[in-house]
């Protein structure tokens, strides 16, 4: 009913609800079960998409840096856990784990992974990083002054990738004690610019230069 809207960018804690409230759901956002975009057709229909997980990618291939081979730990599966797990199964990591608080949703999400992975080795475990090469928080932990870690930095090898998808602080609490691990870090800002060219071409518009 709202003329001048054409679509949205969701962001924590809408990522899996507004799958509900769409009128189709694109593959990729279909195998995740959130998304984080929606756009609106030429005939008022809503249309759902995710692009998180191929930000967080392209982001780290960007850098020169790849999870193919390598033992991934994944902290959060929620709407943002959902997408990162994804797309880095498909990059062929050696093995992944994934932690929740929630159970039945980490849960839910290794079904999804181990449907459209089968020959990976998955894992459900706790957030403790020793022993991975990669380590991704998933989960708004760091947004405010007075949140925990979302993992012990003290259990990451210096030579581990650490990623935080949170957006603000730039960088997040994690990220600061990665790096004084002297751990390789990237910080939630650089998935968001790896997707926006994806999203701008959902929502038929140029990518800014």
């Amino acid at each position: 009913a709202t003329r001048n809207f054409d679509g949205l960018v969701i962001t924590v804690p809408h990522k899996i609800a507004v799958m509900a409230l769409v009128d189709e759901i694109c593959d990729g956002a279909r195998r995740i079960g959130a998304a984080n975009a929606v756009r609106k057709t030429a005939d008022g229909r809503l249309v759902a998409d995710n692009f998180d997980g191929k930000g967080c990618v392209r982001a780290l291939a960007d850098a020169g840096k790849s999870v193919a081979g390598r033992s991934v730990l994944i902290v959060g599966a929620g709407g943002a856990g959902r997408a990162v797990a994804h797309a880095m199964a498909d990059e062929a990591p050696a093995r992944l784990r994934l932690f929740d608080l929630d159970a039945a949703r980490r849960d839910e999400v290794l079904a999804s992974l181990r449907a459209a992975h089968p020959r990976l080795a998955l894992e459900a475990g706790p957030a403790d990083p020793a022993g991975f090469d990669v380590a991704v928080n998933c989960t708004p932990l760091g947004m405010r002054p007075d949140d925990p870690l979302p993992l012990d930095p003290t259990r990451l090898s210096p030579s581990a990738l650490v990623v935080d998808v949170i957006l603000k602080p730039a960088t997040s609490p994690l990220v600061a004690a990665a790096q004084a691990r002297g751990c390789w870090t990237q910080a939630g800002l650089r998935m968001l610019e790896g997707q926006v060219e994806a999203v701008c071409d959902f929502f038929g518009i140029g990518a800014p230069r």
